[in-house]
């Protein structure tokens, strides 16, 4: 197949990216260790639903990625061996268009009578290029685990979108909420952008508070209320709210 002068854009046929970078450098687990089931959010870790349903999309999240992960390095192979489908069609001005589907011989021969055996034959090239493809995912399992892919894919999808009517009961659970957001967010485009950043500060907020929590809660222990109250304003500068239970 010759090389073409103009080539039309080429379809991406993986559903989901993979998540490749730093994602979350704070996530829900920091929260796990140190939130206390007598503060902030007084409900045990283990009754949180938010925590639960957290735990179960993160399983979920990391299958999926490792069955993108595989079907990306089958797809990576037939590319290689067999190319994406497509044709290469010569146009009556002598130039060379390649397109990624029936519909682009379409489009870019049209319908007129007079490009009827032109749209024939490349129809034709590219139902053959196509058989090759097929036969050849077929062969390496590309086209099972794509599927799997998917489905991992949908629920994962299915447990994010779960999150906007759980509760959550603790700041872990919140924590949770956001980690999950942000690791869905960060996978795709623009998420340098409103409202990833400040959502990345949220979370780190709500990590924060969780430590400061937890290191005042050990010399806590024991005190009367009153002794405990002053020692906590005391830490810091007068006229600044830091209400750590909020």
């Amino acid at each position: 197949m010759a090389d073409s002068d103009n080539t039309t854009t080429l379809p991406s046929v993986t559903r989901r990216r993979v998540l490749a970078g730093t994602v979350v450098a704070t996530t829900a687990w920091t929260l796990e260790g140190n939130a206390s089931a007598d503060g902030a959010g007084s409900t045990n870790l283990r009754s949180d639903p938010a925590l639960a349903l957290w735990r179960e999309w993160q399983k979920a999240d990391k299958l999926a990625g490792q069955l993108c992960r595989m079907q990306q390095h089958l797809e990576t192979r037939l590319a290689e061996s067999i190319g994406f489908p497509c044709v290469t069609v010569r146009l009556p001005e002598g130039e060379d268009v390649t397109v990624h589907s029936i519909g682009a011989v379409n489009d870019v021969l049209g319908k007129g009578p007079d490009m009827a055996a032109l749209r024939e034959k490349a129809a034709a090239d590219f139902a053959a290029h196509q058989a090759r493809w097929d036969a050849a995912a077929e062969e390496i399992g590309y086209n099972a685990a794509l599927t799997a892919e998917r489905e991992a894919a949908d629920q994962t999808k299915d447990l994010l979108g779960a999150f906007s009517t759980t509760h959550a009961t603790t700041l872990a659970g919140v924590a949770g909420k956001l980690d999950a957001v942000l690791r869905e967010g960060e996978a795709w485009e623009e998420c340098s952008e409103f409202p990833w950043p400040q959502l990345r500060s949220a979370l780190r907020d709500l990590v924060r508070i969780s430590e400061e929590f937890d290191a005042d809660r050990v010399p806590r222990l024991g005190m009367r209320h009153d002794q405990a109250e002053t020692l906590r304003h005391s830490r810091w500068p007068a006229g600044q709210d830091h209400d750590r239970t909020a």
